[in-house]
Order: structure tokens, then sequence, then C-alpha cells
């Protein structure tokens, strides 16, 4: 997860708030947060110039604290803003409601605040393509914040973003995208086992349950790898895509955020034919 000071200073101000409360990570035997990190569906674009104003956000209550930081300056594309604005305050909406609609009791737990904390970070900027991240947690109860991640690819001169499902368009394309997707994490997988000299018995049964954790989370659909940023190459072509899965899609919450590099050269023969030339290598047939 990407840091900044006003994310920084959030945390530093739950820690003198929830001084005393327990929200370390969950042993490998609790229950599991939904694999899902969009607070949810981005909106729809808009075709609207307006300006749009992204300020960073430091609010807090008795009940819940906000902390929102935006690296860059995303003004010069309206559209593009206004979706990172819709993001941000849907994230920050549904952890407000969260705090005000919670029950208030006797537990501990009842009296520690909610907290949202989210950084935006511009990842490339060319004529062609604008790619920012956004990396955060929402805190509404239990061991440990709701991971939050999103990846915004704009194209310019289309006003629109860059999905993945128009990105590679044929089955065939995410098949392969899959298939090497998961050979790179199932060799991480494996080198960080032996590396950690674990037991024969207990890495094979880890090899097993993260193995197939793995294989749920790469399923070739779009929608398994809509989260991407590009990989600049040369001459202001892309080397490549970063595919960023979040924690609990192909490994446990403890892994974190994992992502994998996928190439030019993998990603060329399955690109819809108006993207081809934004890589290295390619040309729009």
């Amino acid at each position: 997860m990407r840091h900044t000071p006003l994310i920084a200073a959030l945390v530093a101000g739950l820690l003198v708030s929830a001084a005393g409360c327990d929200r370390s990570p969950p042993d490998a035997a609790a229950p599991a947060v939904p694999a899902s990190t969009q607070p949810s569906a981005l909106p729809e674009p808009v075709l609207d110039d307006q300006p749009v104003v992204l300020e960073d956000t430091v609010e807090g209550t008795s009940d819940y604290l906000v902390g929102i930081s935006y690296q860059g300056d995303a003004s010069t594309y309206p559209g593009l803003a206004r979706q990172l604005k819709a993001y941000a305050d849907s994230a920050r909406e549904e952890m407000i409601q969260a705090a005000q609609s919670r029950p208030r009791g006797e537990d501990a737990d009842s009296n520690v605040p909610y907290d949202l904390s989210l950084s935006f970070v511009e990842v490339l900027r060319t004529p062609q393509l604008v790619s920012w991240a956004a990396d955060g947690s929402s805190y509404t109860g239990g061991a440990h914040g709701m991971p939050l991640l999103a990846r915004f690819n704009w194209l310019p001169a289309q006003k629109k973003m860059l999905t993945a499902e128009e990105l590679v368009t044929d089955a065939s394309g995410w098949k392969a995208i899959s298939d090497f997707a998961r050979e790179q994490l199932h060799t991480r997988l494996s080198q960080r086992l032996e590396a950690e000299r674990v037991d024969p018995t207990e890495r094979t049964r880890m090899m097993r349950s993260a193995g197939r954790m793995i294989d749920d989370g790469t399923v070739p659909e779009a929608a398994q790898f809509a989260q991407f940023e590009p990989l600049p190459g040369t001459a202001g072509k892309l080397r490549g895509l970063r595919f960023v899965f979040s924690p609990y899609q192909v490994g446990p919450y403890s892994d974190g955020v994992q992502t994998v590099d996928v190439p030019a050269s993998v990603l060329m023969p399955h690109l819809a034919a108006q993207y081809r030339e934004l890589f290295d290598g390619g040309s729009q047939r």
C-alpha cells in the first residue's frame, strides 16, 4: 500500500484514539472478508468537462476518522477526476453509514472509531494514457480493515476508461494471461515455502490450499484481471501490464496485495486492435 504524510497522520491519530484496542491480523482460521475491494460499482462515464476539485481530506468524530489524499493533479482530465472522486466519496459514505448504524453496547470494540484511509497516486501520464492507483483500507469492525484497491486507466483522446473487457475481448486471450499469471504465482509460492523451510507435510498442505486460491482468483475472465496498471517502456510505449490482486484473491490476507507483470509479448497477440499501438512492438491494424 502506498502511504503519504496525510495517511500517516491519520494512523497516528488512530493510535491515540483507539489505544488499547486489538486489531491484529487474524489467524488462518479466521473468517475471510469479501474478496471484493470496490466500495461500489464505478459510475458510468459522464461526458462533462466541468472541472472537478480533488482535495486532501482529514476529518474525524468520536464515531469515525477519514483520511483521503491525492498525489498528482488529475484536473486536466475532468472525466478521470470525476471517477476518482466518485470512488473516494462512495468509500467514505459507506464507512460513515456503517459507523453511524452500528449498535452500541458494552463490547469494547463498539467504542473503537471506524476509519477510512485512502491514497490516490498518479502512476503514469502520457498523451495516450493516464493511470492512477487507489490503495487503502476501510475499518468497520473486526480484526482488521477491508482492503480498498482500484486502478484507473484513462484514455485522454477518447475521454473514457480503458477497461479489461475492452483491452482483451476473446476467451483465448484471457486464458493466455491467466496461464502466465498462475505460473508466476505458483512459482512464487513454491519458492517462498522452500525458503522458509516448511515441513514437507505442511508444505504439501499449504501448496494445495494456497494453490487453489491462486487458481480460483485467476480464472480466465476479465473480471479477475480488472485491476491493472501500465508498465512504461521506451518511446512512450508500454512494455507490459501489472495486474494487481487484492488480499484473499490469490492468497490469504497475510500475503497482502500481490501483482504479476505480464510482458507485451504475451499480451500483444490478444489485444484489441485499437490498443496495440500503446505497447512496445504494437501498431494499430
